[in-house]
């Protein structure tokens, strides 16, 4: 029983670990809110990567056939919301602070953890991660409805915890960067979050 949360664990981290866009964005919105925003961002993550550990778990194969005839479309929106994202953040970045102000608009908790939730959600590399790894699992069709449970759980514990940790470090970094360093990093995270966008969209539209 307890394989399959040892199983989950290693699911989660290796579709969370990758320094992918999202976990770039998490770390900007870190450095630019604080650590509180940071950490909702990545709850909003490791949302989405619990709710695809489910689907995956309970539908298996059934996800490659659901996905397919969408699959271009959800490529296109993905790569499109990465690159408006980036594009903000770098006029963000470029703007010069304003005195005595603490919280930008997009910093509320709650309005981060939605907006990460749904970027991650359109992010296709997550759902077709985890189908791969539940077709790539031999024993998959014989695990219990417990077994099941502590896999997702674990995907899900795991996710949460290495989004914390690099929301910690981009809250770090806040505090203990001067703020021209936190203004170039926030740029330079969201250059490559527009080249990976960029890439994205290349490839759907190939």
């Amino acid at each position: 029983m307890w394989s399959s949360f040892t199983a989950g664990i290693l699911a989660g981290y290796g579709i969370a670990i990758p320094v992918g866009a999202i976990a770039i964005l998490i770390v900007n919105t870190a450095l630019r809110c604080g650590f509180r925003a940071g950490f909702m961002a990545g709850a909003g993550a490791a949302t989405v990567d619990l709710f695809y550990a489910s689907l995956a778990m309970l539908a298996g194969s059934a996800l490659v056939v659901v996905l397919q005839p969408v699959a271009f479309e959800l490529r296109l929106l993905s790569g499109l919301l990465l690159i408006g994202l980036a594009v903000f953040g770098i006029w963000q970045g470029l703007k010069p602070p304003k005195a005595g102000s603490e919280v930008i608009g997009g910093c509320q908790p709650l309005r981060t953890y939605w907006q990460f939730t749904l970027i991650t959600l359109v992010n296709p590399m997550t759902v077709v991660y985890f189908t791969a790894l539940i077709l790539g699992m031999d024993a998959a069709q014989q695990l219990t409805r417990s077994d099941q449970l502590l896999f997702v759980l674990g995907a899900g514990l795991a996710s949460l915890s290495w989004q914390t940790l690099i929301a910690a470090l981009g809250g770090f970094g806040r505090h203990h960067l001067s703020d021209r360093f936190q203004r170039l990093a926030v740029i330079v995270g969201n250059v490559i979050i527009l080249v990976l966008g960029s890439n994205i969209l290349i490839n759907a539209l190939k």
